[in-house]
Formats: C-alpha cells, structure tokens, sequence
C-alpha cells in the first residue's frame, strides 16, 4: 500500500510518499481502507517538533529521540471494513467508519489497523468522508473540555481562536449545550464563525476582548495567546479558564490558580473516549454538528497539505482525499 513517511524531523520536504506492506488486522482488529485523512496541527507540531514551550524534550521521549519512531503520521481517518478478526464483533465488512488513532497515528496511508474497542465509529450517513474524518481531532477535544469546564445552559462563552479545528467545535458544542457564544478570530473569518452559531465575534486585529469591560462564564483558549494572568479579569466570579493549547508552565500552574481564588484554569491533555465520538455522530447525524473544511487536497499532494497547515492560517479542518 502506498503511505506517506518522513525518517527525519522537519519541513514538509521530509515527507514521502513510498510502498509499505499492507497491514493485517490481528484478532481483534479491523482493517480499514481510509478514504480522507486530515493534516492536523498536531501532524505539524510531531513532523516539526515545534512544541508548546516546555515540552521540547518531552516530545522526543514520546516521539523518537533521534527520529520518528512511528514514520507515519495522521490521527484521523474516514473509509470502509474491508476485512475483520476472527474475534471482531463491533463491526463488519463494508461498514463505513471514521476513526481516531491519537498517537498511534498511521492514517496518512491507505490502509489502517485498529482495535474494535478503540476509537472507531459507524459515520453517519448524512456525512461525507471528508466531512467525517475531520470529526475527531477537534470534536473530542472542544467536548472533553468543555464537559471538565462544566458548561451549563444560559452561560457566556468566549471562544478564542474561533475559526480553528478545535474553536470551530467549539462554537457548535459550545451552542448546542446551551451557551451565549462570543468568538474571538481575524476579520475575514468573522462570518465564518457566525455562520457556526456565533451569537458574535470579535476581530482581534482591531478589539482586544480582555479590555471592553466584558465577562465571561468560560474562555476557552485554543491558540494559546490567552494565558490567566491575562485574561482573568474577563472571568466572571466563578469563571473558568480552559487552556486548550498551553506550555507546560501554564499547566503546572492552572492548579494554583483553582486553589487560590474563585476562578479556574484547567489545562492538559483531553480526555480520549470512543462514547465521546459516538456522541459527536448522534449529533452529525442530528445536523447540530458538522466539521467545517477550509481545503481538501489529493493524497499525493499532502506535503502541500502540511505546508498550508503550516503557515498557521488555517480555518477549521484540512483533507485529503484517497482514491476509491
């Protein structure tokens, strides 16, 4: 099978695209022919190692010291069953699936093992592969912080870095469960964000949210520019702080911060759950949650993928596409 590999950290010039042998699904696996991906920012920050500060090091136990120790990169997939373990139950041949591998990554390929009992789910039929593959990545991550945010109906909301993966989530999370939605993006993706469920948006070229004299229930930091030290006198007694991309200082800090005043910080990795993605599906299928894409590449081009996703620019989720 053709898959895409890099044997060395950094630009998208290490990327190849090269012959590996096809996987076989062991007894409890299936094996998916994938037919869209998606190039994350997380794909751009393990090709680059261009981590959030204080994570440097950390990156490399994880990752591979010297090089990559998985060569494959790609956290997300939408495709078909083709084949199943003889103990497989979940699943049979031709069901369509989206799925998350976090980091066993291996989606950039056109063939993926996983487990039953991981992160995979039946797409909903109202979707597009495309549109179901960038599910994952930013959908888990904006619901497993907003449920440890404990939002609640009727609650302010300020999203920053509204017009991401995750802040596009986000936003229709953030109004699904109830939540007046301000979010925070550059001029030319304010429609964008209203479009979603945006009750407003602010430009953050020409407004700084944190000195209008606005308070918020929650802000839900996604891009990292929105620390506590700035942004806590825009939190409402009681408000809380979600810092979705944070470096390991801000992490080791938000527990302080939680113990020493009546405001939050919550920090760290989110949560992976397969109920999470099947949650996320009942509500695709509902028509209240539906992954925005800003560009959908061929396989074969996916090093232009990465450097799109790499100038920073990006708005919601970016695909490619495998041949059927």
């Amino acid at each position: 099978m053709k898959a895409v590999v890099y044997t060395k950290y950094g630009a998208p010039d290490v990327l190849q695209i090269i012959e590996v042998p096809k996987p076989t699904p062991k007894d409890n696996e299936v094996l998916i022919k994938i037919h869209a991906t998606t190039v994350t920012s997380g794909d751009w920050r393990v090709r680059s190692l261009k981590m959030p500060f204080g994570f440097g090091l950390m990156s490399r136990l994880v990752f591979g010291i010297r090089k990559p120790r998985q060569p494959i990169l790609g956290t997300e997939l939408a495709g078909e069953v083709e084949s199943i373990g003889k103990n497989v139950s979940k699943f049979k041949v031709g069901d369509r699936v989206f799925a998350f591998s976090s980091l066993g990554m291996g989606c950039h390929a056109e063939y993926k093992c996983l487990s039953e009992d991981g992160m995979v789910v039946l797409k909903p039929d109202n979707l597009s592969d495309e549109e179901a593959a960038a599910i994952s990545f930013g959908g888990t991550t904006a619901l497993d912080f907003l449920r440890r945010g404990n939002l609640q109906s009727g609650e302010k909301v300020l999203i920053n870095g509204a017009s991401g993966c995750v802040g596009t989530a986000l936003v229709q999370l953030a109004k699904h469960f109830g939540a007046d939605v301000t979010g925070v993006c550059s001029g030319a993706n304010i429609e964008l964000v209203k479009s979603l469920g945006a009750d407003r948006a602010i430009d953050y070229t020409k407004e700084d949210f944190t000195a209008n004299g606005q308070t918020y229930d929650i802000i839900a930091d996604s891009v990292g520019t929105a620390p506590f030290s700035r942004v806590k006198n825009s939190l409402g007694s009681g408000g809380r702080l979600l810092q979705i991309l944070a470096g390991l200082p801000d992490i080791l800090g938000a527990p302080l911060v939680s113990m020493t005043g009546n405001k939050k910080a919550i920090a760290g990795p989110a949560a992976e759950r397969v109920e999470d993605l099947q949650f996320l599906a009942k509500l695709a299928q509902a028509g209240e949650f539906k992954p925005f894409i800003d560009r959908r590449y061929p396989f074969d081009l996916i090093a232009e993928a990465h450097r799109y996703v790499d100038t920073g620019h990006k708005k919601g989720n970016v695909v490619v596409t495998l041949a059927l």
